[in-house]
């Protein structure tokens, strides 16, 4: 299981920084319980309206009204967003999505690109300016994909110049393209796409859950994603929607049958109705946070 160090080569004035901002953001666990809401880019409005979707979340403030009231670690989203909404949720830890792109292009027309939208120069801009607590930044790779060399060039540097400013960085790492095709949850991809999120020098990788031979999910295969990623923590992303007990299952058995660092979770939580949305949190909050078992966590659902 990763553990916290310092990464060397950060400037004095800024190392200070970057352990006060990991401390926020793992609340002093050494795990992250990521909140995602980069959705509203990668899934346009799929994931906000529809028969299982609450009517709270047509409204992008669902984001952060949820976020506001939660225990969550950091939460993730485009810097617009933050721009238009920042001003009355100052106390939420933030984390700028620096890339993003649709879902309208798919990998069968066009193996996947996901370019940098701001330089980090104006990420520290607008952290000086707003006076809000931007813990770090995020950036999406494609292994596979024909275009990772752009992709990996513009992550390399933009986790360098965060570190370098004392800003956390976590890579979204999704085996996707024609080098990949239907093996994108294949247990010895996502390693190697978790491996890849330590050499870029990401705090963290988040990686889709692996599936077995039987196309179920399966926590104990992470661990090979696990030690690919060796002092870079490992995290899964939430999927879709499922019971809250289930969810809290996979993520439970994710950290101590997988050995993850966390968790990060969009769907299953801005979905609900909020005041639910809210206690699924406490209740994730128990188990990455608190290290509680998922009985103890179930009775925070109320």
């Amino acid at each position: 299981m990763a553990y916290h160090i310092t990464p060397i080569g950060i400037p004095p004035d800024s190392r200070r920084l970057f352990e006060e901002n990991y401390a926020l953001s793992t609340q002093g666990s050494d795990r992250l319980f990521l909140m995602a809401g980069d959705q509203k880019v990668e899934h346009m409005n799929d994931d906000f309206v529809g028969d299982n979707v609450s009517s709270d979340d047509a409204d992008p403030e669902n984001l952060f009204r949820i976020a506001s009231e939660a225990p969550v670690g950091c939460f993730a989203t485009q810097l617009g967003l933050i721009h238009r909404y920042g001003m009355d949720y100052k106390d939420i830890p933030y984390l700028v999505k620096i890339n993003s792109k649709t879902h309208l292009v798919g990998s069968e027309q066009r193996d996947p690109l996901s370019r940098q939208w701001q330089s980090i120069e104006q990420v520290a801009d607008f952290i000086r300016y707003s006076h809000l607590q931007v813990v770090g930044v995020g950036y999406t790779i494609y292994p596979g994909s024909e275009y990772e060399p752009a992709m990996f060039t513009e992550a390399s540097r933009l986790i360098y110049d965060a570190h370098q400013r004392g800003l956390l960085a976590v890579v979204w790492a999704y085996p996707r393209g024609k080098g990949v095709g239907d093996r994108e949850q294949d247990a010895h991809i996502i390693a190697g796409a978790a491996g890849l999120g330590a050499c870029l020098g990401a705090d963290f990788v988040k990686v889709n859950p692996p599936i077995n031979a039987r196309g179920e999910t399966d926590a104990r295969l992470l661990g090979e994603a696990v030690n690919a990623a060796g002092r870079t923590g490992v995290i899964c992303a939430g999927g879709n929607e499922t019971t809250s007990k289930a969810f809290l299952q996979r993520v439970y058995d994710q950290i101590h049958d997988g050995g993850t660092a966390g968790c990060a979770t969009g769907r299953n939580v801005h979905q609900r109705p909020r005041q639910e949305a809210i206690r699924l949190c406490r209740a994730l909050h128990a188990i990455v946070v608190d290290n509680k078992g998922v009985n103890e966590a179930v009775r925070l659902l109320g």
